[in-house]
């Protein structure tokens, strides 16, 4: 059986996510498709709307074959990490080529734009490096160091965020999994941070968030953009849980942890450098909200989504010792989830595994899955009900892969 690979978040599985599975079936020509799915927590540094275990539904009820968990070390890291968590992932498991969106569309845009930087990548950082220091952000700074490069037009556009992540994947096979064949297509209709319904069909993650978090919005404006398995999971998840999970659920935590902290112990926690830790202990003493938080501490120098990753490792005391522990790469495989064309291809790979697949975190290794059980835990904090948390919380220790027929 052949099996290709998607990276996702599904928060939530929306349109836009079905046409990128179809097109990933129908390019690929591959018998099963798998998801490497982030946890609870997210790259940009925020909660999953909706827990690990109703994403993997959502996905499962729409067609993916299998959902194995992206962990916490490398689901909430910048682009570079986060590609080569997902990509060692999908080879491991056993597929032979992965699909990803891209503002681009074509592949060899991608191949020579790694190659291109790969051929000056001395002179490449180096730019890099200047214009972080002048206090453009990372992703500004990228962008400019690479307009720099002279190559030919056959490149990609590297200030679009998908096309970012799109070259990291690149990056991340060629080191890890070199035979690992790679598909791209074209996003259809919305941007990736687009906060409108600018398509009768397709809409970003993002705006669909907004509406479900938005009272004074109907809730059935938001119907046509999701598959209707996806609605009911949601509709489900809410009455179950009592809600959904955002930032400001966990504000007053944040704050108090900021607070109750020293600038020297702030300084230890992941991603926190160059004297930020004083800038954001200020802001947090007069922030009565996590968007009014951000919006002080937000400058030009750091982008939105890297604050919100460090406010997110102060909320975990996710710290520079702790992450670099898991920097040689994922130790394990969580099987989250998986339908009868998924149980029959890990039938047939499960005894040539390299890395240990855990089905329960009963017979997981406790040191290499620290950090997931942790996120897991405080994740279960943004509910509203005792009752509700630990029933989440039970959740993460005693539910087994689940199996959709």
């Amino acid at each position: 059986m052949k099996a290709t690979g998607v990276v996702v978040e599904y928060n939530p599985f929306h349109n836009g996510h079905l046409h990128h599975l179809n097109e990933t079936k129908r390019k690929s020509g591959a018998d099963l498709v798998i998801a490497c799915m982030s946890g609870h927590f997210l790259q940009r540094g925020e909660p999953a709307l909706a827990s690990k275990w109703a994403r993997t539904k959502m996905a499962l009820s729409a067609g993916v074959d299998m959902v194995i968990e992206l962990p916490y070390s490398f689901a909430t890291q910048h682009a570079e990490t986060f590609a080569k968590g997902s990509i060692t992932l999908l080879h491991e498991i056993g597929c032979e080529s992965f699909c990803f969106g891209s503002e681009d569309g074509e592949i060899d845009s991608f191949e020579d734009t790694v190659k291109l930087i790969h051929d000056n990548e001395h002179t490449y950082n180096s730019s890099i490096k200047h214009y972080v220091n002048e206090g453009l952000s990372y992703p500004a700074a990228l962008s400019k160091a690479f307009n720099d490069l002279e190559g030919n037009n056959n490149m990609i556009d590297l200030s679009k965020p998908n096309n970012i992540l799109g070259y990291h994947y690149m990056e991340a096979r060629n080191e890890a999994a070199p035979n690992l064949k790679a598909f791209t297509i074209t996003r259809e209709s919305a941007g990736y941070h687009d906060e409108h319904f600018s398509s009768p069909s397709i809409a970003s993650a993002t705006s669909i968030r907004k509406n479900l978090f938005d009272p004074d919005q109907e809730e059935s404006v938001i119907n046509r953009y999701m598959p209707v398995t996806t609605l009911n999971i949601l509709d489900e998840y809410r009455k179950e849980f009592g809600g959904y999970h955002r930032w400001e659920s966990y504000w007053s935590l944040l704050q108090y942890k900021i607070i109750s902290s020293s600038p020297s112990q702030l300084k230890e926690i992941y991603e926190i450098e160059e004297g930020i830790e004083n800038r954001i202990i200020e802001c947090a003493k007069g922030a009565f909200s996590f968007e009014d938080f951000m919006s002080r501490l937000k400058t030009k120098r750091y982008t939105w989504t890297r604050l919100q990753r460090m406010a997110l490792h102060i909320l975990t005391n996710t710290t520079k010792e702790g992450m670099n522990k898991t920097a040689a790469g994922p130790a394990y495989i969580r099987l989250l989830g998986m339908n009868q064309i998924g149980q029959e291809f890990l039938n047939t790979r499960k005894k040539s595994l390299n890395l240990p697949l855990i089905s329960k975190l009963s017979s997981a290794n406790r040191e290499d899955i620290f950090l997931d059980i942790k996120s897991s835990e405080i994740y279960s904090l943004g509910l509203s009900s005792s009752e509700s948390r630990k029933k989440l919380l039970r959740q993460e220790w005693s539910q087994p892969p689940i199996i959709i027929r």
